[in-house]
């Protein structure tokens, strides 16, 4: 399964889900499974490393983004991913218009996996006070296990190391401990990032 995360300019809310996301993937043993990038809908950072700001804000909780890079999304990218989650409903509109009219449904809100947030939007902290990056992280965290949890309901049983009841699945997607390091799928094997 393929999953892509998209926000405006890939330095901020989709990178900081493709490395919470990474993380809880490869908790799960399902590193081999599930392939995971970020992109933004403009290309104003692209080749850019995520915002000091939303790498400090993730650092602090044990992720390490250091290593993504911001692209713009490609219209190659509707027909490769099987998910494109969108941070928002104006990326989820740009989105939209750029995928085929039978790959529509490929396209959903981040927030829609959310179960312990109500809101359907991760707000875009570029502009905003500090608190807003851990706020996204915040949000980030808890759709990214109900979407793990999805994941390995659609799976079945065999594709955990054990149990794939929803309870395992959200034992196994707990944010590292802070200071740990992130895993980073992909680059053992000399693959780039994007």
């Amino acid at each position: 399964m393929k999953i892509l995360f998209v926000c405006m300019g890939n330095i901020c809310r989709s990178p900081t889900a493709e490395g919470v996301f990474r993380h809880f993937v490869n908790q799960a043993g399902l590193s081999e499974t599930i392939e995971i990038d970020s992109a933004g809908t403009h290309g104003y950072h692209v080749g850019e490393a995520p915002d000091s700001r939303t790498q400090r804000a993730a650092a602090m909780r044990g992720y390490d983004l250091s290593m993504l890079r911001a692209r713009k999304v490609a219209a190659a990218d509707m027909d490769y991913f099987d998910l494109v989650l969108a941070m928002d409903r104006a990326n989820l509109d740009t989105l939209r218009r750029l995928c085929p009219s039978d790959r529509q449904h490929r396209l959903k809100l981040f927030m829609h996996y959310a179960r312990q947030f109500d809101d359907d939007e991760v707000p875009d902290p570029y502009y905003g006070l500090g608190h807003g990056f851990d706020l996204v992280l915040d949000m980030v965290e808890d759709a990214a296990q109900g979407l793990l949890a999805s994941i390995c309901r659609e799976l079945g049983k065999d594709s955990l190391p054990s149990s794939s009841t929803e309870a395992n699945a959200e034992k196994m997607a707990s944010p590292p401990e802070a200071g740990g390091a992130l895993p980073v799928a992909g680059l053992e094997s000399g693959k780039s990032l994007h």
